[in-house]
């Protein structure tokens, strides 16, 4: 029995043992359901406080309660290590490593290109390689398949290889690895069965496609049409503010129209690890080709400047107040990148901090969620409690996330101003709710006509 043959019937049977490395936002959702699937899955991962944690059963990540972790390894299907001579055993190795940005902008694929040299010195001949870090199209076969056939290795016959991109949404209640449909392209005929076999039994749905370049750059089209629209509505918003018009208002109105529109909403910016940086890596294997993506450039921009926008928000409300930012006290509310999670990755909070301390700020925050963060020079910054009588005494408070934990109008009714770039306070009619996107003049007129 070849290769191809032993390792899909042991897919089939579940005897095949998998290896998942990097257990962060998308390996360990992976290891759970590689487990409840029936499979015996080792957590690679050279952060052994990550791995003493779950071999503690207990989970770091939000959406991986403690209880699921626990399970996995009492049933003996889970076993978290940071020892990489395990890839020896493994029949199938899925890799979900960052893919952060360099300072430059340019895609750092460290993380893989670490990864694929301990691959080498260890892999089991006839493994299954999956990669599912996001990344640029033609990475599967430029650092893992050009690495591993200079070795004198075939791909199809000694080693199979597939792509099949991440698409963990943190916090969201509805879509889950399981439930979430999975694209996935594979080097050979042979890789993209073996790849469909595999993930058949991980995952609801299996979208499989022509190759690797395929299921790469169906990632990236996906952020980048997020990224693109997010920018839209953000000018759109800067529009509005300037003309005196509730943005909000009119997405609301646009939004009864059934078909030819879809709405997408403003923001302090875009954070997570996909939007910021998923169409940095397409604008930049673009380049390659001497092609240059202006929408995707102009929105980055665009994006990329919206915590500056709303520091000049907050210098704007502070100044009907008489107030200056220099030596205000400000408390930001919400640092996570999006509501109910503790995920901090590029949140657009973390530059507002920043520029409101280089603007000569008091600045605090409050997060429930993400309990303290690493400003620039590396200090730890802890959320502080939630005392009403303390939150009195700012001189502003900016919304950056808007958490359901909220009392917004708790908040609101401590008569402090309050910039809302999340539309938060929009069931709330007080004269010191400013909204991102709405003018001043035209927040008055709401709330003389009660609107």
């Amino acid at each position: 029995m070849n290769t191809y043959n032993q390792l899909k019937y042991k897919f089939q049977a579940k005897t095949a043992e998998i290896g998942v490395i990097g257990l962060g936002y998308v390996g360990l959702p992976l290891c759970m359901e590689m487990a409840k699937g029936g499979f015996t899955v080792y957590g690679i991962d050279l952060d052994f406080r990550k791995v003493e944690s779950l071999q503690n059963g207990q989970s770091y990540i939000q959406d991986v309660p403690n209880e699921e972790v626990a399970k996995a390894i009492e049933s003996g299907r889970f076993i978290p290590t940071d020892d990489y001579h395990t890839v020896q055993r493994l029949d199938a190795i899925s890799i979900c490593v960052p893919t952060p940005l360099s300072e430059n902008q340019d895609p750092d694929t460290s993380y893989i290109q670490s990864v694929v040299r301990e691959i080498k010195k260890n892999l089991k001949r006839g493994a299954l390689i999956i990669l599912e870090s996001t990344t640029y199209p033609g990475t599967t076969e430029e650092l893992i398949q050009y690495e591993l056939e200079a070795q004198g290795l075939k791909v199809g016959k000694d080693f199979f290889l597939c792509f099949s991109p991440e698409r963990v949404d943190p916090g969201n209640p509805k879509f889950n690895t399981y439930n979430t449909p999975k694209v996935i392209g594979g080097t050979t005929e042979s890789c993209i069965d073996l790849g469909v076999t595999l993930y058949g039994h991980v995952v609801k749905d299996v979208v499989p496609v022509s190759s690797p370049k395929v299921a790469e750059m169906s990632k990236l089209l996906e952020n980048t049409f997020r990224s693109i629209n997010i920018a839209f509505i953000n000018e759109m918003a800067m529009m509005c503010d300037k003309m005196d018009i509730d943005v909000w208002e009119v997405i609301k109105a646009a939004s009864t129209k059934p078909f030819g529109f879809m709405p997408f909403h403003p923001g302090p910016g875009i954070g997570g690890h996909c939007i910021p940086l998923d169409p940095m890596y397409l604008s930049w294997k673009a380049k390659e080709f001497r092609f240059y993506s202006k929408f995707i450039e102009l929105a980055q921009s665009i994006n990329d400047n919206m915590p500056e926008y709303v520091r000049y928000k907050a210098s704007q409300v502070l100044n009907m107040y008489a107030k200056s930012i220099r030596n205000s006290k400000i408390l930001i509310l919400g640092m996570a990148y999006k509501p109910d999670v503790d995920d901090l990755r590029e949140s657009p909070g973390l530059e507002l901090y920043e520029l409101l301390r280089e603007s000569g700020a008091q600045v605090d925050y409050y997060d429930p969620h993400a309990v303290s963060f690493l400003d620039k020079e590396g200090d730890t910054v802890h959320s502080v409690n939630y005392d009403l009588s303390t939150f009195a005494d700012y001189d502003c408070m900016v919304l950056i996330t808007n958490h359901r934990i909220f009392n917004n109008r708790e908040l609101a009714e401590l008569d402090v101003p309050i910039i809302d770039t999340r539309n938060a306070f929009v069931d709330i009619q007080r004269d010191n709710i400013y909204k991102l996107g709405t003018g001043i003049r035209q927040q008055e007129v709401r709330l003389a006509v009660g609107v």
